[in-house]
């Protein structure tokens, strides 16, 4: 529960009330927000945990621009409709690893890098953990 805590929050929050960190990533300024915590059309293509809180700038500056979000999960959860999604095949480089590699996803199941490469790759895995509402759509 403590991680759905930490992933996830009920309500959206005011700028001032997110910590957004500190500019020492390494691409931080860059115009993209890297910190897997948002959603949107301002997010870096790669996504990993490595960089959260460490693109403030960025991330600041697009959330208070509404062109990112904080992604909630029990929200994605809730707005995810498994059924309607076309998840693919297994022909990416970690099919069946009990993780889903697809970014289109986040949750308490999903890879800690997330690549462009591995939309709709990892079928079996994404599917089942959909299924069984431990991820939900990063666009929700």
């Amino acid at each position: 529960m403590a991680l759905v805590m930490a992933v996830g929050f009920a309500a959206p929050l005011a700028a001032q009330d997110i910590n957004f960190g500190n500019n020492d990533g390494e691409w931080a300024s860059d115009g993209e927000c890297d910190d897997r915590r948002f959603y949107g059309a301002g997010m870096a293509a790669t996504v990993t945990w490595e960089y959260v809180g460490q693109d403030a700038a960025d991330c600041q500056t697009l959330y208070e621009a509404g062109v990112i979000k904080l992604w909630d999960l029990a929200t994605s959860v809730a707005a995810t409709q498994c059924q309607a999604i076309d998840f693919g095949d297994d022909s990416g480089d970690y099919p069946q690893d009990g993780e889903c590699d697809d970014r289109r996803f986040e949750g308490l199941a999903v890879a800690h890098i997330l690549l462009p490469d591995y939309v709709r790759k990892d079928a079996s895995d994404c599917s089942r953990l959909c299924a069984f509402g431990v991820i939900g759509l990063r666009e929700y």
